[in-house]
């Protein structure tokens, strides 16, 4: 089943399933990300068994490097 989300303040499509398998489609599989669902920060351990829902938003955030 397909959902519409918000990522990163863009509307995307994407199947229904857990924090885990949407960062996969969305590409970020073993990227060291920070993420939060809906303003609430999301732990890398529950990103398995937090399963996202139509319409919620989900901020995905990569490390600066660099000085």
């Amino acid at each position: 089943m397909r959902m519409r989300i918000e990522v990163n303040g863009e509307a995307r499509e994407v199947r229904q399933g857990s924090l885990n398998d949407i960062l996969a489609q969305l590409g970020f599989n073993d990227a060291l990300v920070a993420t939060a669902v809906n303003g609430d920060f999301v732990p890398k351990a529950a990103r398995v068994d937090h399963q996202l829902r139509q319409g919620d938003r989900l901020e995905v955030v990569a490390p600066m490097q660099g000085g």
